[in-house]
This record gives structure tokens, sequence and C-alpha cells, in this order.
């Protein structure tokens, strides 16, 4: 199967090629300058999300596929959030993202339990200007003191999931990908997506057709 994320972020493009496995091909945006970008304007994950695969999808044929991710930290209410991605400025680094986090948590002298989080993921996956579905993952965790370990992206040397003593910074690639809030997103779309395609192909196999959602978002 054929499929385009409406990304330019080569690191979560690569993990979500990696998720996905061989039996999709993956595309990104970059090289398309033709696509402009898509301000997440949305107030929810899910907003974000269909907000960029509808648009995308209205500029190119197939299955466009597109998610919007966050941290929520429970000591400070929730936030980032949908945020996640402008924390601490819109132009901020990583590194300036987590340092900005970390200080917010010091302040209130957040610790254990106060230091709950957890990362959430939907996927939206789009045709022709319409959404077929959204899918939701979901991974709980805490915040660690201190950044620890060189994989991944963003928040992940400073989130360690339940279960496990390492962050996900520090924990094995296939580790990582197949406890992620953005692996169970994907396992649930990976469940429709044989639906998905032969309803793009007009193959047949059951599930909503004219744009009516194949799949539900869900917590994971």
């Amino acid at each position: 199967m054929q499929l385009i994320l409406a990304t330019r972020n080569a690191h979560k493009l690569h993990e979500i090629e990696q998720i996905l496995g061989p039996e999709f091909v993956v595309s990104g945006l970059s090289g398309r300058d033709e696509i402009a970008e898509v301000y997440e304007g949305g107030s929810s994950y899910e907003e974000n999300a269909i907000l960029k695969a509808v648009t995308v999808s209205r500029q190119l044929p197939g299955l466009i596929v597109a998610d919007d991710s966050g941290l929520e930290v429970d000591a400070l209410g929730g936030t980032p959030g949908v945020r996640s991605a402008r924390y601490g400025g819109t132009d901020a680094s990583p590194e300036k993202k987590i340092a900005t986090l970390l200080r917010h948590l010091a302040k209130i002298d957040a610790k254990g339990e106060q230091r709950r989080a957890r990362f959430r993921c939907v996927l939206a996956v789009a045709r022709d200007g319409k959404v077929l579905a959204t899918f939701e993952g979901v991974v709980e965790g805490r915040i660690a003191e201190q950044p620890h370990g060189l994989h991944g992206f963003g928040y992940d040397p400073i989130f360690i999931p339940d279960g496990f003593k390492q962050t996900f910074g520090e924990l094995p690639r296939e580790v990582k990908n197949s406890i992620s809030h953005r692996a169970k997103a994907i396992r649930k779309f990976q469940t429709e997506s044989r639906t998905l395609c032969a309803e793009l192909y007009g193959l047949g196999g059951g599930g909503g057709g004219g744009g009516a959602p194949a799949g539900g978002a869900a917590p994971g």
C-alpha cells in the first residue's frame, strides 16, 4: 500500500516507516514545495491531524495520513499538550522545549506521582478532501528529572514509559516502536488499512464509503 504522510519531519517519517514495515511504501512532503505548510490551529490533536490530512488530500491523490502528537503532564494541567511542538516558542529547539518543561516542574517542586505524564497521538486518514478515519494511541509514563539518551526525538529524552526505568531516548528503537503512542495508533490504522485500500481502488471490502469514517478514535 502506498501512503503519503503529511509531514516534512524526517524523524517522524522514518519512525512511521519502521513501524508500518515493508507492506507499506511511504513518502513525505519533502521536496513538494507546492504544498504549503498547514497551520495547526485546532484545539485538539484530532482537529489538527484532520486539518493536515484533508488539506493535503485536496492537492495530492491517494491516501493521505497525518498525525498530531503531544506530551501531557498532569502537574502542569495537561500542558504542553497540543502546543507541544510550539512549547517554549515557535522556533524553540527540542533542548529548549525540554528545559522549559523541566523548569516549570521544578518551580512547583513536582515529585513522584506528580510527574505523571503521557504521550498521545492521533492519526487521520483522508482522500479527496474527505476524512476517512481517525485512530488514537496513548502511552502512560512519567517525566524524568533530567534528559537521558540520544535516541528518538522531541521530548523522548525525558519520558519514561510505564514498566521501564529508561527514557524513550535510551530505549532501543525497536522497543520504543512497539510500545509508543504513535505505534498504538498505527496498529489500529493497519487493522483498517485493507478496507481503506479497497475503498480507495473500488475493490469492495466493506466498511464505510463516501467519505464516512471507517474507524473511530479510541484511547489506546
